[in-house]
């Protein structure tokens, strides 16, 4: 009865060139999967045979699927996830959707395309879940990207402190000048257009298609809105009119899909004054698992960011070279995101300890989040995935 499952186990096992699984399965047996090279260690109790079955089937949106279930379960899932992203060039299909699975979930992701109406319903499904919910466990700039940290990374550097660094890294790309006109495609809860308007003088066109983030833009920089110096517009960046002195971008193309980079790209490339620059903020994922990766939706696409694709940065970048943008100064610190990422969760399972997330969510609703963050954070801290700065400058 168990042997086809442990036939794919030892799939799995020859897939893992780093580090190690140490598995507790259902018949009662024990078994260490990899243990050939260096690398973390997991623990998992697999307390019923469907977990495999649901993972063969439908790759990460199976396995989150068993663990909700209860089908499997660890003391810590993030060193799992490390594995999984780290061996992903050896363990190929292992841990990936197929057969008509795959296609069904593709299929899924075509029908939410981020069309200029669909981007609208893409990004109020994730961050119209209202700012109470997101100030839990967000520090207090209610920045939701990378931050930046000091390095060596140390656990008493604030991470309100480490975002306001990413900002100021970002915004000292651009070499504002005082009352340069500046665009921020993606401006989030307003952090970054506050800051380049008290620190660097800028006046900001800031764009957002979040109605709650709109409404917590507006008050942070009221004074600055009153002014005239700030404008949070509910607008496309594919709507973007007139042109900039700089542009800014922060992990704002993680929700365009891959369809829309050239539309991405050329709206920067058209904002931007001749000889102007642009700094933006991005995940990328590696080349080699990019295809694999795009052929179906995994579970972040199904289940919290619709629409969303983690950019190949050599496509990405040939996409930018072709809308007239020259690539400069690429900077990649992908175990800041994993760290950025332990911060929030701990955040988070404090403020659903003490009951202080909105009324509304339920317990599934809470363990999918949970789980969420700690698939990012493995995703991070396994390498295959990264958080990147870079310059784009507009020749001519």
């Amino acid at each position: 009865m168990a042997a086809p499952f442990h036939r794919l186990l030892d799939r799995i096992d020859a897939g893992l060139e780093h580090g190690a699984i140490e598995a507790w399965l259902p018949d009662g047996s024990y078994r260490i999967l990899g243990g050939r090279g260096q690398g973390p260690v997991a623990e998992v109790d697999m307390r019923h045979w469907r977990a495999l079955i649901r993972l063969a089937r439908s790759g990460s949106v199976g396995w989150y699927q068993a663990w909700a279930s209860g089908d499997w379960a660890s003391p810590d899932p993030v060193p799992l996830f490390d594995l999984f992203m780290r061996n992903g060039r050896t363990l190929g299909r292992s841990a990936r959707a197929s057969g008509i699975s795959r296609r069904l979930k593709k299929l899924a992701h075509w029908l939410r395309a981020n069309t200029l109406r669909g981007a609208k319903r893409n990004i109020a499904f994730h961050y119209d879940l209202g700012n109470d919910f997101y100030a839990e466990w967000l520090d207090e700039t209610m920045t939701y990207s990378s931050a930046l940290f000091q390095e060596p990374i140390r656990a008493d550097e604030e991470l309100a402190y480490a975002q306001l660094n990413k900002v100021r890294a970002l915004l000292d790309r651009l070499e504002l000048k005082p009352d340069q006109h500046l665009l921020e495609i993606g401006c989030g809860w307003g952090t970054l257009a506050d800051i380049a308007a008290d620190e660097y003088g800028a006046n900001v066109t800031a764009l957002t298609l979040s109605q709650e983030q709109r409404e917590h833009a507006l008050e942070l920089n009221r004074c600055n809105v009153q002014a005239g110096r700030v404008s949070i517009e509910l607008k496309d960046y594919r709507e973007v009119s007139g042109q900039y002195d700089a542009v800014a971008s922060v992990e704002m193309v993680e929700a365009v899909g891959q369809r829309w980079w050239p539309a991405y790209l050329q709206a920067i490339a058209r904002a931007l004054k001749p000889g102007g620059w642009a700094a933006i903020q991005y995940i990328a994922i590696d080349d080699d698992l990019f295809d694999a990766y795009a052929s179906s939706a995994d579970f972040i696409q199904t289940y919290i960011f619709p629409g969303g694709m983690l950019i190949s940065e050599s496509r990405f970048r040939a996409a930018a070279a072709e809308a007239g943008l020259e690539w400069s100064d690429q900077r990649n610190f992908g175990l800041h995101y994993a760290e950025t990422l332990k911060r929030w969760r701990e955040r988070f399972e404090q403020a659903a300890a003490l009951g202080q997330l909105p009324a509304g969510f339920d317990r599934r609703f809470v363990d999918l989040w949970r789980y969420y963050l700690m698939y990012c954070e493995g995703g991070f801290r396994g390498g295959g995935i990264w958080v990147a700065q870079a310059t784009l400058i507009k020749r001519g």
